[in-house]
């Protein structure tokens, strides 16, 4: 129950996170507005960390795999996410970031060793799916301009190192490296690595001193990070890079949800039934099949 909780937790916040990002692109550079991001949200773990007298006493090998950790999951995945969202439209990228889940299963077998499950590969092919036809109005308005293909490939190489920085947290967490003082580390190394990138790229840290601006940036700190990130990670360490991936499959249907209320988004037959694939994908990429009637009677015939 705790980690449905968790799971459906991160799926929510995520969901909002991909409008308020777009508050985030225009005056800052994106790369900046990634530093203050992720060095606001440090600063609020390790607050919370120093309230909670929560120590910090990790071998080089520990540090180096948290930095490892907030480089792929926090710095360079999110760089280059709002860099696509300057090309393509956040439907669209919603879309794209969904191959996260099959990057998991891939690079769970190749860096942890663990088995490939028929289930997940083909529940997540069911949501993927969903998920398309949700977003197949935007998808077609997205068009086929260079600037789109431009987004589409930074959207995906952006998912590749946030599913391998998926493979490093599962491996901090089984060297017991609890996931609030991973994050704090990781967030930090994150924000002082890209802003070194940033500094030396000669690019501005202005600062866009704008409700719209400071609310999005605040919003994506302690929500989009902190608690988001602490819920999903800690469900990963308990289910396992390939399951917890499908949390990907769920924010963009929450975030279409939210566009129902705020942006009057017209649901069609086709978002329809790609919502219905969508639950029915998590449905057997969870494994919950195995609790159906008809399914222990046929586990008992085959027995």
């Amino acid at each position: 129950m705790q980690n449905a909780f968790l799971f459906i937790l991160s799926a929510v916040i995520w969901g909002s996170t991909w409008l308020m990002i777009t508050f985030q692109l225009g005056e800052v550079s994106p790369i900046v507005s990634v530093v203050y991001r992720f060095a606001l949200a440090s600063a609020i773990l390790f607050l919370f960390c120093l309230i909670r007298k929560k120590t910090f006493n990790y071998s080089r090998g520990d540090h180096f795999l948290i930095l490892l950790q907030g480089l792929l999951l926090f710095g360079f995945n999110y760089w280059l996410t709002y860099l696509s969202i300057e090309n393509i439209n956040s439907a669209l990228a919603a879309v794209l970031s969904t191959s996260i889940v099959y990057f998991n299963v891939v690079f769970s077998r190749l860096f942890l060793g663990d088995p490939i499950k028929s289930e997940v590969l083909i529940g997540a092919t069911i949501g993927v799916i969903g998920i398309v036809l949700i977003f197949m109005p935007e998808i077609k308005l997205a068009g086929n301009s260079d600037a789109t293909w431009k987004g589409i490939i930074l959207l995906l190489v952006g998912s590749v190192f946030a599913s391998l920085g998926n493979i490093v947290s599962a491996k901090t967490q089984r060297r017991d490296i609890p996931v609030v003082q991973a994050n704090a580390l990781g967030m930090g190394y994150a924000s002082l690595f890209i802003g070194c990138i940033a500094l030396f790229s000669g690019m501005q840290f202005n600062f866009e001193a704008t409700f719209a601006y400071i609310g999005s940036l605040v919003y994506l700190a302690l929500f989009g990070s902190v608690i988001a990130f602490g819920a999903f990670l800690t469900v990963l360490g308990r289910i396992g890079p390939d399951k917890a991936g499908y949390v990907t499959l769920i924010y963009p249907v929450i975030a279409m949800v939210l566009s129902t209320f705020f942006e009057d988004y017209r649901w069609t037959t086709e978002g329809i039934f790609g919502l219905v694939a969508i639950l029915l994908g998590n449905f057997v990429a969870m494994g919950k099949y195995r609790a159906l009637p008809f399914y222990q009677k046929l586990k008992k015939v085959e027995g």
